[in-house]
C-alpha cells in the first residue's frame, strides 16, 4: 500500500531557525537514534496505546530520527522541522508512513491548539528558547484530563567509555573552554520553575552499545553544529581537520562504544 506524506506550509518563514544546519544535515544518518526501550517505557507511561486518537507532535525533527521511532510504533505524528535541508530528508525517511511535515520552530509550531497529546523534542529542546518552547507546549496541547504530556530527550556520549574519554581528551587538546551546553544539563530543574505549565516530572535514563567504525564516528561529529568549528569557515574545517586526524591515530579502525538516552517527561498542568 501506498503511504501519505503530507506537508504543511502555514508556518512564516521568518521563525527559521536560529542556527543553519544546512550543511550538517546529510551527516544526521551517522548519529545513534535513541534506545528503544525509552520510547517503549515513554509510551506506556504517556498511555499513548490505551488513548483513542492520541496525536505526537515532534518538534525539531531533523531528518526524522525519533519520528521515525514514534511512526515505527503507530502514530499519529505531525513532525516539524524549520531547517529545508533536514526535512528533505526527513520526508524521504518516512515516506513509507502516514505523517505530516510542517515548516515551524519550537516556539513557533504553526499547529493547532489543544491537538496534540505528547509534545517530543528529540535533541532540539537546547536550541530554542526554552521557556517559549515549553509555553507552546502547553498551547498545544488539550487541557486535563486528556493526556496531555511534554518530553525532550538526547543521547549523550558516555564519557566514562574508554573510546569516548580518548575522543574528549583529543578535542580538550584543542578546545580547553569545551562546552557541552544546555543538552547536557539536568532539564529537572528548569521543569520544575515551570510546574506552572507541566508537572510531574518523570526521567528516563538507559545506557546501549553502538558498534562503529572510525570513518562513521567521525562521519557523526560532522553533524555537530557549535561554536568552536563552524564548517562553514576555513578556521572551522581546519581545526575539525585536526581534531579528527587525531581520533584516527588514537582510536581503531572500529569499535563498540557506549551512549546514554536521557529523557525527562512532564504532564501538563491545570
Amino acid at each position: 500500500m501506498v503511504k501519505r506524506i503530507e506537508t504543511m506550509d502555514k508556518t512564516p518563514a521568518a521563525s527559521g531557525p536560529s542556527w543553519d544546519y544546512s550543511k550538517h544535515a546529510e551527516f544526521y544518518r551517522y548519529r545513534p537514534n535513541y534506545a528503544p526501550k525509552v520510547i517503549d517505557m515513554l509510551v506506556e507511561y504517556t498511555g499513548a496505546k490505551k488513548t483513542a486518537g492520541f496525536k505526537v507532535a515532534d518538534i525539531g525533527a531533523g531528518t526524522g530520527n525519533l519520528t521515525t521511532m514514534l511512526l515505527e510504533r503507530g502514530f499519529d505524528v505531525t513532525a516539524v522541522e524549520p531547517n529545508d535541508a533536514m526535512r528533505e530528508i526527513g520526508i524521504a525517511t518516512t515516506r513509507s508512513y502516514n505523517v505530516k511535515w510542517a515548516a515551524g520552530t519550537g516556539t513557533e509550531t504553526g499547529l493547532e491548539s489543544n491537538k496534540y497529546n505528547w509534545v517530543t523534542f528529540g535533541s532540539s529542546f537546547n536550541v530554542i528558547d526554552r521557556e517559549l518552547g515549553l509555553k507552546e507546549s502547553y498551547r498545544i496541547t488539550p487541557p486535563p484530563p486528556k493526556p496531555a504530556y511534554f518530553t525532550c530527550m538526547w543521547n549523550h556520549r558516555n564519557l566514562s567509555d574508554p573510546i569516548q574519554k580518548t575522543a574528549e581528551d583529543i578535542i580538550e587538546q584543542f578546545v580547553p573552554d569545551y562546552d557541552r551546553g544546555v543538552r547536557r544539563e539536568d532539564q529537572r530543574p528548569f521543569l520544575k520553575e515551570h510546574s506552572a505549565l507541566f508537572r510531574n516530572i518523570c526521567f528516563i535514563e538507559l545506557d546501549f552499545d553502538v558498534d562503529r567504525t572510525i570513518d562513521e564516528y567521525i562521519l557523526a561529529w560532522q553533524s555537530v553544529k557549535n561554536k568552536y568549528w563552524d564548517l562553514d569557515t576555513k578556521d572551522g574545517q581546519e581545526l575539525f581537520g585536526k581534531i579528527t586526524l587525531e581520533m584516527r591515530k588514537a582510536l581503531p579502525a572500529s569499535f563498540k562504544i557506549q551512549y546514554t538516552t536521557r529523557a525527562w517527561t512532564a504532564e501538563k498542568a491545570v
